[in-house]
């Protein structure tokens, strides 16, 4: 691999053994005409898709088994838990990142890919692709769960994401936008290639951690808002639920990860890989 020179914070020059991809371009036509975008776009379908179903019924089943009319004598101690949605959402996140990640890079998340797009590491023509698949695949996918599970969608809320009881909407809203900053901000350092190349000896698998943030998102969330941080997740479950509440809540679910998104992706760029101060000392040390 090629070394490039990297501007040391003391002014000083060191050799790099990685190298940065080139920003992608704002508006790159000519990858209307190439048929990776479209495979892309497919994988990002299908793994939005697989993702909601697994997760969505995994919701829908734990609460009909704690339901106390359908088990009345341990219903509190019945089914998965908020543990295991939890590791539901998070295990499905490590498989299906695993999967696609060389064909589409794993975004399964409107969020995630708007991250990376204000960061410059993909197209806007790929970005609004990426997410349109997202939220079809998302609704899809719920739409499969309704259909296996029909006599349970309705009466347990159909997996959908809404503000809970207790809570206010500012309250649900910095939940969203934290969680989601975790997540993207994980995604950042995961695929990180300075990360890389510096902890080469330390083999950890990317969809691991990124896997383990939305586990650990979850935990913390899932009595707030029922975890959104995806909105493709969130308008996927409203669609087939469509029920008021769950509308009259979907804005949180849509404002709140773009603004965790945004600044997970400013403070990786501009912060940690001080990407304006690299710019400004090379145009320093050519003038």
């Amino acid at each position: 691999m090629a070394k490039d020179v990297e501007v040391a914070e003391q002014g000083e020059y060191s050799a790099k053994d990685y190298t940065d991809p080139p920003p992608a371009p704002l508006v790159d036509v000519e990858e209307l005409t190439k048929w990776s975008l479209y495979r892309a776009a497919i994988a990002e379908f299908i793994a939005t898709m697989l993702f909601l179903y697994v997760t969505v019924l995994t919701v829908i089943g734990y609460k009909h088994q704690s339901d106390p009319d359908v088990n009345p004598t341990d219903a509190a101690c019945s089914g998965v838990g908020i543990l295991g949605i939890a590791w539901a959402f998070g295990g499905m996140i490590f498989i299906l990142v695993y999967c696609t990640a060389g064909i589409s890079g794993g975004h399964i998340n409107p969020a995630v890919t708007f991250g990376l797009f204000l960061a410059r590491k993909v197209s806007l023509v790929r970005a609004f692709l990426y997410m349109v698949a997202q939220c079809l695949g998302a609704i899809c996918g719920v739409g499969l769960v309704k259909g296996f599970q029909k006599a349970y969608f309705v009466r347990y809320g159909g997996g959908a994401n809404e503000l809970s009881a207790g809570y206010s909407k500012g309250t649900g809203l910095g939940a969203e936008i934290i969680g989601t900053f975790v997540l993207v901000y994980t995604v950042f350092s995961a695929t990180d290639p300075k990360r890389s190349a510096r902890d080469s000896h330390v083999p950890v698998l990317a969809p691991l951690p990124i896997g383990f943030a939305v586990f650990m998102v979850h935990l913390a969330t899932i009595p707030i808002t029922g975890t959104g941080i995806n909105p493709a997740r969130s308008f996927g479950a409203a669609v087939i639920y469509n029920k008021d509440k769950a509308w009259d809540d979907q804005w949180i679910f849509w404002v709140g990860p773009a603004i965790g998104a945004a600044i997970a992706a400013a403070y990786h760029q501009y912060v940690l890989r001080a990407s304006g101060a690299k710019a400004m000392g090379s145009f320093r040390s050519s003038a």
